[in-house]
């Protein structure tokens, strides 16, 4: 049983927690997320930093770095409209704010890249709830001994009093005010948030509330007693158990293959031109999708090679080094040409996010060939630290460049060079592809399926929330405009 000490002070951080709590459930349980993200996230951090006000912080490079994503990530919710982000940042920034306030109040000397990390971070996540019971068991007898116990149990049952009597005006508060109308106008002038609350829907909210508050106070004031789970923090040094001399047979036949290959198709990979067995859809999804199955596989072994490889002597780690070099080569060509059948693809048949999203990933894959690259030959750099750096990088680049305005520009361009566009699917890009349709409908109103596409969407958009929570710059945008479109 972990000891700890209480003061006044973790009472008062303990009410900011119940105030975060609260906040917390009205950023995210009444509506679709919009702005109340991005302000719950600064009021996180309000509270974290002034708890910790004073605080020794380590690992300041990668915490920063960190920091200054998660308030991207979040600031996304209110600047940009992009169904696939909304939905994985409501699980990203969550795991980005835990890791990243471990990192800062951990041990100075923890490697945050290796895999040790992962077991230390649950078991810092889930001590929280044991703090939670060892703190109020410890603040309980705290009261006793300023309390004598006759006055002890009289302050007990008027709080249990208290926490019955809450449903129990819902249940009433309820059922005078449809009883009796005069009596639910004057319910009706309090705060919204006392208003009409159904029972089941208050109590879930009490719930979360209550989850929300112990949960932060439990982790956050763990964080603060610099409490380290055992054995955890290090990590002994990598197992090296690939044989050389196997590694270097096998880069031999699978550089001579791949040489092979890209010899014989240098000229069918980057012409364009069509084989008779393959229609054109055919020829630019099949080989995309092989190639970058071959890519991955290389950079697998790339990895491997360099990270289990036994030591050897110079001439053998030369050789190596050599034919890591030629599959790098040979992997880099065939990530062009994945790129260019990729592009191929888009000029005939359009853009959509499932084409742009790959063509991105292809130049992030070239990022970290160049980097493998580099660490073949220079072997002090760490390959682990820069794969998760520049994972994080640009995974909030791809979030900030708004890809659905990218994608709607490139269509919109193709509509002007071949005429040939897709109007529901900038439809189903959310309020950022009605943009695109707006824009459409200026300059060709009688496009077939435009008008009908654009009021159907007005219906739909003026029946959405409208809570302070769902703002948006993009939403708003899209609604004014909307307004002045007459049909």
């Amino acid at each position: 049983m972990m000891e700890i000490q209480t003061s006044k002070s973790d009472l008062v951080f303990l009410v900011i927690c119940a105030l975060l709590g609260l906040l917390a459930e009205l950023s995210f349980f009444h509506g679709e997320i919009g702005i109340s993200y991005f302000l719950f996230v600064t009021a996180f951090y309000w509270a974290f930093f002034c708890r910790f006000r004073g605080f020794p912080f380590t690992n300041r490079r990668i915490g920063f770095l960190l920091l200054f994503c998660i308030w991207l990530l979040s600031a996304g919710y209110f600047l940009y409209c992009n169904t696939l982000f909304y939905a994985l940042n409501i699980l990203v920034i969550p795991v980005l704010v835990i890791l990243h306030v471990i990192l800062i109040t951990g041990s100075p000397t923890m490697d945050w890249y290796r895999l040790s990390f992962i077991p230390y971070a649950f078991s810092k996540l889930f001590a929280l709830f044991p703090y939670n019971i060892v703190f109020f068991a410890k603040e309980k007898e705290n009261v006793k001994t300023k309390v004598d116990n006759k006055a002890y149990q009289v302050i007990t049952k008027i709080g249990i009093g208290l926490l019955i009597s809450v449903p129990l005006l819902l249940i009433v508060v309820n059922l005078l005010s449809s009883a009796d109308s005069e009596f639910s106008r004057v319910i009706d002038r309090f705060p919204s948030l006392f208003v009409h609350v159904n029972l089941l829907e208050g109590s879930f909210r009490t719930i979360v509330v209550l989850l929300y508050t112990f949960g932060f106070f439990g982790f956050l004031q763990l964080l603060k007693s610099k409490w380290e789970p055992p054995a955890l923090l290090e990590m002994k040094g990598k197992p090296k158990f690939w044989d050389p001399v196997i590694v270097s047979t096998l880069l031999v036949m699978i550089n001579a293959v791949y040489v092979l290959f890209v010899t014989i198709q240098f000229q069918y990979f980057f012409s364009g031109n069509l084989q008779d067995s393959y229609t054109f859809a055919e020829y630019a999804r099949r080989g995309f999708f092989e190639l970058m199955a071959v890519t991955m596989i290389n950079l697998t072994f790339l990895i491997g090679t360099l990270s289990f490889s036994k030591e050897s002597g110079k001439g053998i780690r030369l050789f190596i080094k050599v034919m890591l070099t030629l599959l790098v080569a040979v992997s880099g060509v065939m990530l062009i040409s994945a790129f260019m059948r990729l592009s191929l693809y888009e000029s005939a048949y359009g853009y959509t996010l499932a084409r742009v999203l790959p063509h991105s990933f292809m130049i992030f894959l070239g990022v970290i060939f160049l980097y493998t690259l580099i660490n073949v030959w220079i072997e002090r750099l760490s390959l682990i630290r820069f794969y998760l750096v520049s994972s994080l990088v640009y995974y909030t680049l791809l979030n900030m460049v708004n890809i659905d305005q990218f994608v709607v520009d490139q269509n919109l361009q193709r509509y002007k060079d071949t005429g040939k566009i897709d109007i529901y699917y900038l439809d189903s890009l959310s309020y950022t592809g009605v943009h695109g349709l707006l824009d459409l409908y200026e300059s060709h109103p009688d496009l077939p399926g435009l008008e009908k596409a654009l009021s159907d969407r007005k219906k739909y958009t003026f029946a959405e929330d409208h809570s302070w929570q769902s703002f948006n710059i993009v939403k708003r945008s899209v609604r004014e405009r909307l307004q002045e479109f007459s049909k």
